[in-house]
């Protein structure tokens, strides 16, 4: 959320029974994102996606979308509509199971409760919720999902490197580094900075009275 460049980008991530009913060596030290090197996210995120039973979805918000609401109603956005993606594949998951006639009579809705990483429920969704002041850090499948999204978006942001060269997002991931920052300086905003932010903001304020000082000049040149 506090990065300068790029979307933000959230996972929902469903555990089903069978999950739990084994034993996960390999998932052992899972944490929250940000407590985890590089390495170690792509590793577990790798184990993640490999489980059948744990699925996941994605959802980003665009920069332009974060400049147009703020990076706070933008995240829950993106919450709102990877909740309701995951929903639908669990739905497409236990219609498939009661028509194999392994569960019967049984409503998704009675089953499925969304965890939420922060201290406020999803607006506009219809669900049971429970918000979990850092989440990430007490809840395992909130882990999982800070893992997924992290691991998705640093990928996003080395694709982004190659198309905006010379901003190093390779290296910071759009995070607001000294690097990142003397690049921004240096070659100006690019389509996926995030405008509204404070160093952003003044750059293109301070690139705006510049410009105006310039056409000044050009319009009453000092004459020696």
């Amino acid at each position: 959320m506090g990065c300068l460049a790029g979307p933000v980008v959230v996972c929902a991530v469903g555990i089903k029974k069978d999950f739990y009913d084994k034993t996960h060596k390999n998932l052992r030290n899972l944490r929250e994102s940000k407590l985890l090197s590089a390495a170690q996210r792509e590793k577990f995120a790798e184990e993640l996606v490999r489980e059948h039973g744990l699925v996941y979805a994605l959802a980003s918000c665009s920069p332009k979308i974060i400049d147009r609401i703020n990076i706070y109603h933008a995240s829950r956005l993106a919450m709102k509509r990877a909740t309701q993606k995951l929903i639908s594949v669990l739905r497409i998951a236990h219609y498939e199971l009661r028509n194999q006639s392994v569960i019967r009579n049984t409503k998704l809705s009675n089953k499925v409760i969304v965890l939420i990483d922060g201290k406020t429920k999803i607006n506009g969704l219809n669900m049971e919720q429970m918000p979990i002041v850092k989440g990430d850090r007490k809840v395992f499948a909130i882990a999982c999902a800070s893992v997924i999204a992290k691991v998705h978006r640093d990928k996003m942001m080395t694709r982004y490197a190659k198309k905006y060269p010379g901003y190093g997002f390779e290296k910071h991931k759009g995070y607001g580094t000294k690097l990142h920052r003397e690049k921004l300086a240096t070659f100006g905003v690019s389509d996926i900075h995030r405008c509204s932010f404070a160093p952003v903001k003044v750059l293109i304020q301070n690139a705006k009275i510049k410009n105006q000082n310039d056409k000044s000049k050009f319009k009453n040149p000092q004459i020696g």
